[in-house]
């Protein structure tokens, strides 16, 4: 569905969406998009081609909270990004990433080592990203990160944890790569409060 044309608010597609926001679009060719009542575009938010945006893992799935994706306004959401959401994931305004970046609530675990993997329950936590953020091509954000506002992602990072405000983060795991005070400006490091 929707592989010729772009998606926009007053499309009868659009109508499907926990909300779908004035001036949003859904480039095309679209990715794999389902439980679209679980899923929240911001006004202004442009989601590029061939992007991955789904609650759950299947269409017909229950979610416990809606919406379960919520991404802001203004936010420009790059080519064949996988927005995976199986909890809650929450993009502030005014993000933007580049492509191929993945981001998902939800992860497989291993804690029996004689159950293969993908038949163990997965664990969950809530992702946030503050507004104002830029999240590098290839990036993938784990279950539990909060990032704070205007955080930069280095291309490739791969990000766990809780991280403030005004940071550059890169690595595999990442970290604190540069952190800005509003007295000496951008440092190198993480911050020593």
């Amino acid at each position: 569905m929707n592989e010729v044309a772009t998606v926009g608010p007053g499309d009868p597609y659009a109508r499907e969406f926990y909300y779908f926001g004035q001036g949003a679009a859904l480039m095309a060719p679209q990715g794999v998009v389902y439980n679209e009542r679980y899923l929240s575009i911001g006004d202004g938010t442009l989601i590029g081609p061939n992007v991955c945006l789904t609650a759950g893992i299947s269409g017909e799935q229950e979610m416990l909270c809606a919406p379960t994706v919520a991404i802001g306004k203004k936010c420009i959401i790059g080519r064949g990004t996988h927005i995976i959401g199986h909890w809650s994931i929450e993009l502030g305004d005014e993000i933007q990433t580049g492509p191929y970046v993945y981001i998902t609530d939800e992860n497989h675990s291993y804690e029996d080592p004689d159950e293969p993997i993908g038949w163990q329950t997965p664990s969950e936590a809530a992702v946030r990203i503050g507004s104002g953020s830029w999240l590098g091509a290839n990036v993938v954000i784990l279950p539990g990160t909060v990032l704070g506002r205007n955080t930069t992602v280095a291309a490739g990072a791969v990000v766990r944890g809780e991280f403030p405000d005004h940071v550059v983060l890169g690595g595999v795991p990442a970290k604190v790569l540069r952190h800005y005070t509003p007295e000496g400006g951008w440092q190198a490091g993480a911050s020593e409060t």
